[in-house]
């Protein structure tokens, strides 16, 4: 199917082939008949695609800041990388959209529809991209009444973001507002402060604009031709002021909220919508006691992943106006004609001419409403063959890759496009994100469907890259159908999911392994980590040991990427024939992320601890050659929004040794993130950001570094595909996979009960 991607770095706006959507929980699948171009929000990114490095650092000073305290932190090889990937990002375009439905995915428990239930065949409105096909949230879809058309069904999400501003300002009738900016927000606005019995006053400085505000029921200021819009206030309400401004405007200058100050009368509103300079004057709002407000898209609901991907409703007598309501509201008024829409209509084209028509968006003053056309029949495919794949030769991984998120972008598939494996698929839900990586790195196939990837015999290793939430499922589904699999970490987030992967693993395998009691055990005795010596133990690439796994047997990996790094390489090589244990300290800097993002949800993150924190456990692991036996926590209690991720742990390890890992995420992004330092005989090591491994005590080394940071990613994924295509051992044993995993939720249990946990005796007879 065809999709409109923006290209942030070149600039290039282009119709692209890429697989089409599937229906997910929640979702509906939705053949687009129009969509209708945003010429504002659109054209400004547009125009910032089509920028320079400078240009764009301009439009975006909060971002120059952070690639600042980046290269400070990292370097500036891999920060000039990181952002030059971030614009190579395709950029999908496009949010008012209204088609057909082909799919409904199935409902969560919460997602109860308010305006009924969805069905194939239904018309709806919603916030899909302009594609031919494209899968949205049920809360962020409405049905289209039957005597409202396609394309005057599509400003129906544009026209809720006007009338979320309106709501805002609580217009009551006879009141008299001014709208600042008459595109297509500020022309809709003025209907809706019409509809509600106030008057209205345009300011623009498009005469054609101005024209159609005056059909609409509103005066006009022209300030293009120099008229002023305080004084035109001033004579229209008789010198008392606007009750109200609405400001729909794109513009850098603060001279619109002055302005729109002066014209307010005493204890007067105003309503940003636009986006227009900020440097507000105190002495306009101090003399007046005015209120100024940012409205914020289409209304409650929007941005909350509850909401949107999760379904869940704002209950109406608590919220009466949430993002979809809004939808239907703006439907209403459609149908029963109090909103007029079909003279902003300027432009229509087909959509593989969508190139042209943003050219006319961005050169002619007078463009208004574009509308996009789509075909009435469009292939459903999801898939999209880049490359056709030959039969690999036998001793080869074949590899499928199970999300196209910023992981797979910036780290994963660059890594094994350096590799001898055949990349044979990309697969993600958003198509758009799947196709381009596939053609970067040439692989074979993008797919929508994941089921595509584990049914093809030829592939036999799948990498999963996709939300926390689906780990463990993934790696069940990928290990019974008979395929090696690598999961980036966590490997589960809670015990049930952890014993469910365990006796897959050990119910497909004829390895030995086997469950007995709370321990993992293989050819009939407990499996140890790295270091052991256990009979059918063979030596693995890592420096680690690993028992004796039949080459027919499903591999199991997890993304512990640090113990591959050379730093921790080495620091196993200096500690290698010690004769106590070891005493480690890790610092993480991890950095603040907001308390209603996914990695703090129980449910889809599981937590940074779990999600991430279990790197650093299983660092020490490695570097002890040692279980954790016992894990101390304790968390700060107050003041934090968020809890879990300004911890420290204290982990004990079979062997004797002690670490301390604390996990911080209330530091300055300009500090390095990861610190370590161990204690043993008399000598200290020091790794600095996995860049410098400092030494003293040490005979014959003082220090290591690497021209750049390397946590082990790449030796990582080059190990992986080896064992693939050549066969042998697990890189990490398996039992060693679970303490680090147990260990986790342990630091969890023992932060929340403050109680130092066993992991034998806390897991015992748990599986």
């Amino acid at each position: 199917m065809k999709q409109l991607l923006q290209n942030l770095r070149t600039g290039v706006t282009e119709v692209a082939e890429v697989p089409a959507p599937t229906a997910t929980r929640g979702t509906l699948v939705i053949q687009t008949r129009a969509s209708l171009i945003s010429a504002g929000t659109e054209r400004m990114l547009i125009e910032f695609s089509k920028a320079g490095l400078i240009g764009k650092a301009k439009a975006q000073p909060e971002k120059v800041r952070q690639v600042l305290d980046k290269i400070r932190a990292d370097g500036l090889l891999p920060t000039l990388e990181a952002v030059f990937n971030r614009l190579d990002e395709p950029l999908p375009l496009g949010y008012c959209n209204a088609g057909v439905v082909l799919e409904c995915g199935v409902r969560s428990a919460e997602c109860g529809m308010r305006n009924g239930d969805f069905r194939p065949g239904d018309r709806v409105v919603s916030n899909g991209p302009h594609a031919e096909i494209v899968a949205v949230p049920r809360n962020l879809c409405a049905k289209i009444p039957d005597h409202v058309t396609d394309e005057q069904a599509v400003f129906t999400v544009l026209g809720s973001i006007g009338l979320q501003g309106v709501r805002l300002l609580q217009p009551t009738l006879g009141e008299r507002f001014v709208v600042y900016g008459l595109g297509l927000i500020g022309l809709v606005g003025v209907q809706f402060l019409r509809a509600h019995g106030c008057a209205v006053l345009g300011v623009d400085l498009n005469a054609e604009r101005l024209v159609l505000a005056e059909q609409l029921g509103a005066e006009t200021v022209n300030a293009g031709a120099g008229g002023d819009p305080v004084v035109a206030v001033n004579a229209w309400t008789n010198g008392m002021g606007a009750d109200g401004v609405l400001i729909t405007a794109s513009a850098k200058t603060d001279e619109i909220v002055h302005q729109s100050a002066q014209a307010c009368r005493k204890r007067g509103r105003i309503v940003l919508v636009g986006v227009v300079g900020m440097n507000l004057r105190r002495s306009d709002f101090y003399e007046k006691e005015l209120s100024f407000q940012v409205s914020c898209s289409y209304g409650p609901g929007r941005y909350d992943e509850r909401y949107e991907q999760g379904g869940q409703d704002y209950p109406l007598p608590f919220v009466r106006w949430t993002a979809q309501r809004n939808f239907q509201a703006v439907l209403d008024l459609l149908a029963s004609g109090g909103l007029q829409v079909d003279k902003l209509i300027t432009h229509r084209y087909p959509v593989a001419e969508a190139a042209r028509a943003y050219a006319t968006v961005g050169s002619d003053p007078n463009a208004l409403a574009v509308i996009l056309q789509y075909p009435s029949e469009v292939r459903r495919d999801t898939r999209l063959v880049v490359r056709e794949s030959t039969s690999a030769p036998s001793g080869r991984a074949v590899l499928g890759v199970l999300g196209a998120g910023n992981y797979a972008k910036l780290i994963l598939l660059p890594a094994l496009a350096k590799t001898t494996a055949d990349l044979k698929y990309v697969c993600d839900l958003n198509g758009a994100a799947a196709a381009p990586l596939v053609r970067k790195f040439r692989a074979g196939q993008a797919v929508t469907d994941y089921r595509l990837v584990l049914q093809d015999p030829a592939v036999n290793a799948v990498l999963i890259v996709v939300g926390h939430q689906l780990h463990a499922r993934f790696v069940c589904e990928a290990l019974r159908a008979g395929k090696h699999v690598f999961v980036e970490k966590p490997l589960a987030m809670n015990l049930e999911e952890l014993r469910q992967i365990v006796r897959t693993r050990a119910e497909l395998s004829d390895d030995g392994y086997q469950l007995s009691g709370d321990r993992l055990s293989v050819n009939g005795g407990p499996e140890r980590g790295a270091g052991s010596r256990e009979q059918g133990a063979q030596r693995t690439d890592d420096g680690g040991d690993s028992p004796l796994v039949p080459r027919h047997s499903p591999l199991l990996m997890v993304g512990f990427n640090r113990r591959f790094s050379p730093h921790t390489q080495r620091l196993r090589e200096l500690l290698a024939g010690r004769s106590e244990p070891l005493a480690m300290t890790m610092t993480i800097n991890a950095g603040f992320v907001p308390p209603e993002h996914w990695v703090h949800d129980p449910v889809r993150g599981g937590g940074r601890i779990i999600g991430e924190a279990c790197h650093f456990i299983d660092l020490m692991v490695c570097l002890a050659g040692s279980p954790v036996r016992t894990v101390a926590a304790v968390m700060m209690e107050k003041g934090t929004a968020t809890r879990e991720d300004k911890m420290s742990m204290v982990l004990g390890f079979e062997d004797g040794s002690v670490g301390t890992v604390n996990y911080f995420a209330n530091g300055s992004k300009a500090y390095p993130k990861e610190r370590l330092e161990v204690f043993s005989e008399g000598r200290v090591a020091r790794l600095e950001n996995f860049r410098r491994t400092v030494g003293f005590g040490f005979k014959r080394f003082r220090s290591f570094q690497t021209w750049r940071q390397d946590k082990g990613h790449a030796a990582e994924f080059a190990a992986f595909v080896k064992r693939v295509a050549e066969g042998g051992g697990p890189l990490i044993p398996l039992a060693e996979l679970v303490n680090v995993t147990l260990a986790s939720f342990a630091a969890m249990t023992a932060a929340r009960e403050r109680r130092i946990v066993s992991i034998r005796e806390e897991y015992a007879g748990k599986w």
